[in-house]
């Protein structure tokens, strides 16, 4: 797979103080620091913003669309993710928020969850044919595919091959919103109201497809301001159309499981959580599972570093609603005709990601590791990131990829200076002898 070309997670050097707190929580080990800074590799983020979250000194930051990005456009469509209702507390519908978006300079909104009751619709269908592998994996987040891309390849071919929610949702809402308005596609903007950076990233480098169908992203963070008088004080609209509630239900963990698979189906949420289940997959230790469901934030998107409310708060909001709407499942409420007249199935393979391979060349690759493990053997097996890498492993890799030295490693400077200090003690003993 090529370098990912974009990432919305960036560096803000002059905040960064070098401490390697993000060092220790990347789970795909994409954070080195060097000369008192800390480095993002570009090749192994996977935009999943933890980094964000723990950073003490604001270092690291996501970099999303503003409003401003909507005014390039004749018209700008909104989508907003099921998330954004959790935002405000007591909310019962989520017509007040469509309205509000509207108020601060949408011409149009399209509900993501109603792209997620399609979605959900077309998962089922695919869970029917014969001879998947088991269990298949929700691409719904993108954190958690790219994890799969840098850390478990082998796992690619069980990730579910339709598109995200928000994709459908931008593809439906561009296409009815133009025979409406009788406009052209590229008159018309679809911007995403994202709670994390890794669906800015998305946008930007898509997987599964070759472009994306959204012009952008702005985060619940930026709008949530302009949303929120508006919200207060909204009157109910007589001609909304909602989704069911199963597609809003997308917004929490194990939303996207109960309306794709609940009798056989396993969900999943927090970076490492996923990673620990992704293990047992990858040893084939989950195959009686149909589906699996995962989420790189607590809680599931309503904990994205990008959203506003506490994440159990959201969620409890999110729950309130969904009880209080129709039961009715996707596969009544979807309308056939639109499992035909859009694109449904990602048309780009899911591709491993290249960049853990030490060379192209099987053989160079194979001296480079041998001589990788040779220091290894030599290095104490701390794993402290003093050294400004991760782990001694990652260490000794990056020494092989010539990013660094053994030298920079304190216990193997302090050693060779102790050992210089010796010969230099038994020198002096020696001449004067």
């Amino acid at each position: 797979m090529e370098p990912i070309r974009y990432h919305s997670v960036r560096l803000d050097k002059e905040k960064c103080k070098g401490c390697t707190n993000c060092l220790r929580h990347c789970p795909t080990e994409a954070i080195r620091v060097r000369g008192g800074r800390a480095h993002i590799l570009d090749t192994l983020c996977i935009d999943c913003g933890e980094c964000i979250r723990i950073c003490d000194y604001h270092a690291k930051i996501a970099i999303t669309d503003v409003m401003d990005d909507v005014k390039k456009f004749k018209y700008a469509i909104a989508l907003p993710a099921p998330t954004l209702y959790g935002q405000f507390r007591g909310l019962n519908n989520p017509e007040y928020v469509l309205e509000a978006l509207k108020c601060i300079g949408f011409d149009d909104v399209f509900e993501v969850a109603r792209g997620a009751d399609v979605v959900t619709r077309a998962i089922r269908e695919r869970l029917k044919e014969p001879r998947l592998p088991k269990p298949m994996i929700s691409s719904a987040c993108p954190t958690v595919v790219r994890l799969i891309q840098v850390r478990f390849p082998d796992l690619l071919d069980h990730v579910v091959d339709i598109r995200q929610p928000m994709e459908v949702a931008a593809t439906i809402a561009r296409d009815e919103f133009c025979r409406k308005h009788n406009c052209a596609p590229e008159d018309v903007g679809c911007f995403f109201i994202t709670p994390c950076p890794a669906k800015m990233t998305a946008i930007r480098s898509p997987i599964g497809q070759d472009k994306s169908a959204l012009d952008g992203a702005i985060s619940m963070v930026e709008l949530y301001g302009l949303l929120l008088p508006h919200v207060m004080r909204m009157l109910s609209d007589p001609n909304y159309v909602s989704p069911t509630g199963y597609g809003i239900g997308w917004a929490t963990s194990s939303g996207e499981a109960t309306a794709v698979c609940p009798e056989n189906s396993l969900s999943v949420d927090g970076i490492d959580n996923v990673i620990r289940v992704l293990e047992e997959v990858e040893n084939d230790k989950l195959s009686d599972l149909t589906f699996l469901e995962g989420n790189a934030c607590i809680g599931g998107c309503v904990g994205g570093p990008l959203t506003f409310e506490n994440n159990y708060v959201a969620k409890n909001t999110i729950r309130k609603m969904v009880d209080s709407m129709p039961k009715t499942h996707p596969d009544t409420d979807v309308p056939s005709s639109l499992m035909t007249k859009y694109p449904l199935k990602t048309n780009v393979p899911f591709k491993p990601n290249g960049a853990i391979k030490l060379d192209d060349n099987l053989a160079e690759a194979m001296r480079k590791m041998k001589h990788m493990n040779e220091i290894l053997e030599r290095l104490p097996g701390y794993d402290c990131g003093s050294c400004g890498s991760p782990t001694c492993r990652s260490f000794a890799e990056d020494i092989v990829r010539g990013y660094c030295t053994e030298m920079d490693c304190i216990h193997v400077l302090k050693h060779r200076l102790q050992h210089m200090a010796e010969e230099m003690v038994t020198l002096a003993q020696t001449t004067r002898e």
